[in-house]
């Protein structure tokens, strides 16, 4: 058992070979145990058992799921050890990604510092986009490509930083066809063909908690000729190493909290009420089975304390920037919520998202740069999230509820007619504790824009097929009109 400030992370040996054995039993009631197994040595069995019933078998559906994750260095201070990180990588001369702001902490020095210290040899991008197009990702790639020859790379920032890393380690180490940018973008804007090998190690800082993309496959962007966003996925992606160190959260401001750390909610709910694993058809071969394989039964574990914890401290986390404690907990939120949808993926508020802030017009708020108007990802996600969850309710109410009870709704009494409206108003009462604004028609969008925002967000099959009821363009347009205002 290892400790990791107050959370209890159990190995046992004795857990995973009855879980093994109930598995190859081939009984259909073995995700029920893996479950229950899992969730009881990692202090989860808050988790309802009503939920179990979310992985009962379907006919031609999957029966495997499958839990991928990188190396992952977490605590105060970890950044000192990044020198002996990148050398154990074979890192000797670095390709280091960050935005402006960034570079001028204090904290940007110290990781300068510590890989010098081991004679690691860095060569700085600090032109990162806030929120990155297509365009910012091709000058990073560029710039990788002429930067002279790097063992590896280090993205320090936010979750834009990190994408930005992403792509421009794919670009520049597996250059595509006739260097063609859509050749690994998704489908249906891309080709979204795989990487024709390993890319170079990646270890990912990130200074924000919210994204989570230290962890995760995925890189995301604005496609500019469609003013939406979209992105690459591919387990290529996924950064080597993750060094998650607390102590940069001391320096973001509010509304940069508030919004990663509304990100990190919807992560964890969207993923905790995704389509489940067991209801997608069994691929043809295993290594068709997609990343975004829908909830499974260990993700569960990582979305129910993400939850338990933003419940308890987003709104701390977002009003004092002195509440160490708060924000050390949504920065661990936000791992746990990484690892999760990284391997079950999004659905309905992000895929919504989108559109939402690719089509910015005047919003601007404090704390972001200032040069352009920018709706932040986690407002863009979270203004979308009651409509959905009072929508997508049906599919599932207990989990709804129990989403809504680890947030830190009280759930007694509540019938599951109600599942959504006791979900939707928690997240509701977090929003207005975090100042966040009152819906789209708060950044800028009126019923008039409802055409084109469900145009925008209609083609995200990748998110929208993992929600967990169906969804066409009316109910998209509804969910639109009911999103614009939210109290």
């Amino acid at each position: 058992q290892r400790r990791v400030h107050g959370t209890s992370i159990v190995r046992d040996s004795d857990m995973f070979a009855a879980a093994a054995t109930a598995a190859s039993a081939g009984r259909h009631r073995h995700v029920h145990e893996v479950r229950r197994l899992v969730l009881h040595a990692c202090g989860a069995g808050q988790v309802r058992a009503a939920c179990c019933h979310w992985f009962d078998p379907s006919p031609g559906g999957d029966t495997i799921w499958q839990m991928d994750a990188n190396t992952i260095k977490y605590g105060f201070g970890a950044v000192e050890e990044l020198g002996h990180d990148a050398a154990a990588l074979g890192m000797r001369t670095v390709l280091l990604y960050t935005d402006a702001r960034v570079a001028k902490l204090e904290h940007f020095a110290r990781v300068l510092a510590a890989l010098h210290a081991q004679n690691i040899q860095t060569v700085v991008y600090d032109e990162v986009q806030v929120e990155p197009d297509d365009v910012s990702f091709k000058r990073a790639a560029q710039f990788a490509k002429e930067a002279p020859k790097a063992d590896g790379f280090i993205s320090v920032g936010g979750g834009s930083v990190i994408d930005t890393c992403k792509a421009a380690n794919l670009y520049a180490t597996r250059p595509p066809p006739d260097n063609d940018f859509l050749y690994y973008v998704n489908p249906p804007i891309g080709k979204g063909q795989p990487p024709a090998g390993a890319l170079r190690p990646h270890i990912a800082v990130p200074t924000t908690a919210g994204t989570g993309s230290e962890c995760t496959p995925i890189a995301i962007f604005d496609f500019l000729s469609m003013r939406a966003k979209t992105g690459i996925v591919h387990r290529a992606l996924r950064p080597s190493l993750a060094v998650i160190d607390p102590t940069w959260t001391a320096s973001m401001p509010a509304n940069v909290v508030a919004a990663s750390g509304f990100d990190t909610l919807s992560h964890a709910v969207e993923s905790f009420t995704a389509r489940p694993f067991c209801r997608r058809a069994k691929p043809a071969k295993p290594s068709a089975r997609p990343l975004s394989q829908g909830a499974t039964p260990i993700a569960d574990v990582g979305c129910a304390k993400a939850m338990e914890l933003c419940g308890q401290y987003i709104a701390r986390a977002v009003n004092d920037p002195s509440d160490v404690e708060a924000r050390e907990k949504m920065m661990f939120a936000s791992t746990l919520a990484g690892v999760a949808f990284g391997n079950v993926g999004c659905h309905l508020p992000h895929g919504m998202s989108y559109p939402v802030a690719g089509n910015v017009r005047a919003f601007q708020p404090a704390g972001y740069p200032d040069h352009a108007p920018i709706i932040p990802h986690g407002f863009s996600v979270i203004l979308n999230a009651p409509s959905v969850f009072s929508y997508t309710a049906a599919a599932s109410p207990e989990r709804h509820l129990e989403a809504a009870r680890l947030l830190g709704a009280d759930t007694r009494g509540a019938r599951p007619v109600d599942a959504g409206e006791v979900l939707s108003a928690r997240i509701r009462e977090l929003m207005k504790s975090a100042h966040i604004p009152n819906g789209l028609q708060a950044v800028g969008y009126s019923q008039e824009d409802v055409p084109m925002l469900v145009a925008g967000s209609f083609p995200q099959k990748r998110l929208l097929d993992n929600a967990p009821v169906a969804v066409t363009e009316d109910v998209l347009a509804q969910l639109y009109s009911r999103a614009m205002c939210c109290w």
